[in-house]
């Protein structure tokens, strides 16, 4: 099975780009050995509906992601299937969030979605011009990074630690400097 780990949000609001951020600190953190599954990650940003053309060559995608929630407090983090979505949750108030929940739900229209499960967590900060996350979305991350390995687990892949010693503001800065911000 092809998988898929998208990274979704935009990294200049803080919060904002923890799927983003996290996706990267997962691809270099830890080494993803399976003979019957691929795992690929990508950047997804803002772009939305312009990933469908990447998305749909995947059997399996892994969305990481900012989402708000009924009675939710920054930093809990939720783990669904994108076609049982619980009723509490949804995508809104952020740039990308509605664009993305869009970009699925027409795939699903044309028939073309993958298998979609989502890990978002609640932002505190999306706005400000920053590459600092909060303390509440670094400790958050922490959750959604023990929800995806347990899962990539459970799909059969054998996970190994390839480097102990990074965090994800430093990588989230790294990153930034990487990219001239």
């Amino acid at each position: 099975m092809k998988i898929l780990l998208l990274g979704i949000g935009n990294i200049m609001f803080s919060d904002e780009g923890i799927g983003v951020h996290l996706c990267r600190y997962i691809q270099q953190k830890y080494r993803f050995v399976s003979s019957s599954h691929t795992l690929d990650f990508i950047d997804g940003g803002t772009l939305a509906e312009r990933l469908i053309p990447i998305v749909v060559q995947y059997d399996y995608v892994i969305i990481l992601d900012c989402i708000s929630a009924e009675g939710g407090e920054f930093g809990d983090v939720y783990f669904f299937d994108f076609d049982d979505i619980p009723k509490h949750i949804s995508w809104q108030g952020s740039a990308h969030e509605v664009e993305m929940l869009q970009t699925l739900t027409m795939m699903d229209i044309v028939g073309d979605r993958p298998k979609t499960k989502i890990i978002g967590i609640i932002p505190k900060v999306v706005k400000g011009t920053t590459l600092k996350l909060t303390d509440e979305i670094i400790k958050g991350s922490k959750t959604m990074e023990s929800a995806l390995i347990k899962h990539l687990r459970e799909l059969g892949f054998e996970i190994e630690v390839i480097n102990e010693k990074i965090d994800i503001q430093s990588e989230a800065y790294k990153f930034g400097q990487n990219e001239g911000l």
